[in-house]
């Protein structure tokens, strides 16, 4: 069973703040099963961006939420990550996105697929 997305946001927000990075949620998406991207603002026009991994990327022994790079270069200019960001709301408006501010680019999202 996975967690609401409600609930890992708040934690995943949580951990971020006690690593000493400042975390807020832009968007609200779905309680229960929004899909959740994380932007990772280097606060030099520049950005990272984490979404939902494909579907190939997961095992039934391990079913939590797994991330994959949403662009291609990582970093990537705001505006390009901004723009990424409109396409997936025009898309689906149910998403979830959260900004962390952390000049070294640290993501703490423990699973990410290669």
């Amino acid at each position: 069973m996975r967690l609401k997305s409600a609930i890992w946001v708040a934690a995943y927000v949580r951990r971020c703040q006690h690593e000493g990075a400042y975390a807020l949620v832009r968007r609200r998406g779905a309680e229960e099963a929004g899909a959740i991207f994380i932007k990772i603002n280097r606060l030099d026009g520049t950005a990272d961006l984490y979404g939902p991994a494909p579907q190939s990327a997961f095992d039934e022994a391990q079913p939590d939420r797994m991330f994959a790079a949403s662009v291609p270069k990582q970093p990537a200019a705001d505006a390009d990550i901004e723009a990424y960001l409109e396409r997936q709301l025009r898309y689906d408006p149910d998403v979830w996105v959260v900004e962390v501010d952390d000049r070294a680019g640290r993501h703490f999202l423990d699973r990410l697929a290669s």
